[in-house]
């Protein structure tokens, strides 16, 4: 017999909890509605939607992770640095290897999934998380 807390949450309360979540990690990042919106994979009309309360459109796969991913690197940055850093590395220019120069965000709109995927994986590892 399942209980009601071993039962999966509904795909919406999911999207919903998610996009809420991201919607407060790009408030603090201070991240133009523009770059959210491609961080997220949306259109920024989809995206000014979605970050409202009440919203009732399905994501794909991919922008479900790449929400999943964009709450791992915040997770990860807000571990392993400082408040101020970890609000403000996802914008400034990085020499890593995984950056080129760019600074994250740029980079991570640039590649799509797989880089956020390679991101969080290499700040999970930072941390010691790996």
């Amino acid at each position: 017999m399942q209980t009601a807390l071993s039962l999966p949450a509904p795909a919406g309360d999911l999207t919903s909890v998610a996009l809420k979540a991201v919607n407060r990690i790009m408030t603090e990042w201070a991240m133009p509605v523009s770059k959210a919106a491609q961080l997220c994979d949306m259109s920024e009309s989809t995206w000014k939607r979605a970050r409202k309360p009440g919203f009732t459109g399905e994501l794909t796969r991919d922008q479900m992770l790449r929400l999943s991913a964009l709450i791992g690197i915040y997770k990860s940055l807000r571990l392993y640095f400082d408040d101020e850093l970890a609000l403000s590395w996802i914008r400034l220019p990085n020499g890593g290897p995984l950056f080129g120069g760019s600074a994250p965000v740029d980079s991570l709109i640039e590649y799509g999934l797989p880089h956020f995927l390679s991101v969080r994986g290499h700040l999970d590892a930072l941390r010691g998380g790996v």
